[in-house]
């Protein structure tokens, strides 16, 4: 399981998902609990009922609502979650409704923040809300592409909010994103592809797309976070 291989890397907080093709998705109550009880690490749920957009129906509201719910129940430290209106702005009201019923967990406000039309209005916003962190890429495709926005995020946050670098943060870049932006943390997802154990391979069919294979699954790589952790701390020295 990646949150495990994440502990053993040396990670300081895991979010759980799963669907990372579709930018992550809410895992199950049982991969939750699993996972709180193998690991010693912080445990943060991402809530995000489907992949696409971050404009919710009253019926996946009601969803994140019972999944906030269940992650509190399950000993989760944390949740990560989203909520957009039609025009680009954070979702207030109903934003505010899933913070008041998910304290004292931890709270992040996840990449829904790169899809909003004013990053620096939808953090105003995010901090009157209480929100703890934000993870952004800087409104770009990777963090490291978005470092001049972030780095400007965190400056005009002035410490009220954590801005967490990530997308695209690997272990050939985090030094310079690190430095540029003055992050105190990154998200990362270092992967290795892990082979299947099946003797007999049925080739004709698959379950996902046409090219993906079936015979083999991403797992999230202990030794390339391990890899990642010292260059940050060389740096920092």
């Amino acid at each position: 399981m990646s949150a495990i291989e994440a502990q053993k890397g040396g990670a300081d907080r895991v979010e759980l998902c799963e669907n990372l093709h579709d930018g992550g998705t809410t895992p199950s109550v049982g991969t939750i609990r699993f996972a709180r009880k193998n690991l010693h690490i912080g445990l943060f749920v991402m809530i995000r009922p489907r992949g696409g957009d971050f404009l919710y129906s009253d019926n996946e509201f009601e969803i994140m609502q019972e999944d906030i719910r269940a992650a509190k129940e399950s000993g989760a430290d944390g949740i990560v979650f989203g909520i957009l209106r039609p025009d680009g702005t954070i979702d207030l009201a109903r934003m505010k409704i899933l913070v008041n019923l998910a304290r004292p967990m931890g709270i992040t406000c996840h990449r829904a923040f790169d899809m909003t039309a004013d990053p620096f209005q939808a953090m105003e916003d995010l901090i009157s809300l209480g929100i703890d962190r934000i993870l952004t890429s800087g409104q770009q495709p990777t963090a490291p592409q978005g470092a001049l926005l972030i780095k400007n995020l965190i400056t005009k946050s002035a410490g009220r909010i954590i801005i967490m670098a990530g997308s695209g943060v690997k272990e050939h870049n985090v030094a310079a994103l690190v430095e540029s932006t003055g992050a105190q943390e990154v998200h990362i997802h270092l992967e290795k592809q892990e082979t299947s154990r099946m003797i007999f391979k049925q080739s004709s069919v698959y379950m996902g797309k046409p090219e993906q294979s079936e015979f083999e699954h991403t797992l999230t790589d202990s030794d390339r976070i391990k890899n990642l952790r010292f260059g940050i701390y060389n740096l920092r020295k």
